[in-house]
């Protein structure tokens, strides 16, 4: 019985180019490639850049299905195969010479005057305030007071996204092996008036973050969740915490997870 595939795909001339020889391949090694996912899908291919594979995870809600990438991107930290690299790939996937790593998203849920909200990441949720002002919150740990942040705003993310955006804001690599949530403070005040952290924090994996606007002019927040925007008025509390929702990502046996943080930053 032909293994079905699913096959993702950003719009640029090279990543079209590569999902025709793709699908080509696929067919050839007795592998069916599809133009729609569905719950019976065995594999998703995505092609493109890591921004391709956030994309996918949101559009399809963090599929369950295990996923690789070919990289015709930048960075593609995600993305496991290289363009020339595509014969070795499938003959690998069809020996089941892979194994899976699991990925867990952060969920944030966002308490208005107006009702509830929930986004999910893969990567990281930012809260900051609205066009250029500085905000202050009131930010707890599993209910207990830690600090009044005063600042641009906070970035929690994951052991996956620890490269990303808070890798820019001078947080730490972290080995997606760890259960755990990354705080970085984005552009921190420090001075006689203000205090707040000026280093990242790390939350274990069963820990949940509080965040409270602290005055009405800190009430209308943005949210953004893997590059995905949204604006909010009337905040009363966000509540960040690691998500049980997760991605399967298709490792090879060369992967070391290392060996791609100093190929990709060293």
């Amino acid at each position: 019985m032909d293994k079905k595939i699913y096959i993702y795909a950003n719009d640029t001339e090279v990543s079209k180019a590569i999902e025709k020889t793709l699908r080509s391949k696929l067919v050839k090694s007795g592998l069916r490639p599809y133009n729609t996912y569905s719950d019976d899908t065995e594999l998703i291919i995505c092609i493109g850049g890591d921004g391709t594979l956030l994309r996918l995870v949101q559009e399809f809600e963090f599929p369950k299905t295990p996923i690789v990438g070919i990289n015709t991107g930048h960075l593609g930290f995600f993305q496991e195969i290289l363009p020339e690299k595509i014969d070795d790939f499938i003959f690998f996937y069809n020996q089941g010479k892979y194994s899976i790593q699991g990925l867990s998203g952060v969920n944030v849920t966002v308490k208005t005057a107006g009702g509830s909200f929930r986004h999910i990441a893969l990567n990281d949720i930012t809260v900051r305030g609205v066009l250029t002002h500085p905000v202050h919150l009131n930010i707890s740990i599993n209910d207990s007071f830690i600090e009044r942040f005063s600042g641009d705003g906070i970035c929690v993310s994951t052991p996956a996204g620890s490269t990303a955006y808070n890798y820019a804001l001078g947080g730490a690599i972290v080995d997606p092996r760890l259960s755990l949530l990354q705080v970085a403070p984005i552009a921190p005040m420090q001075n006689t008036a203000y205090r707040s952290f000026t280093s990242s924090v790390l939350l274990p994996g069963s820990d949940s973050l509080s965040v409270i606007p602290c005055g009405d002019f800190d009430k209308n927040l943005s949210v953004v969740y893997d590059g995905l925007m949204t604006e909010y008025k009337d905040v009363k509390e966000l509540t960040i915490r690691l998500s049980r929702k997760k991605i399967n990502l298709i490792r090879f046996d060369d992967y070391q997870f290392w060996e791609k943080v100093k190929s990709k930053f060293l």
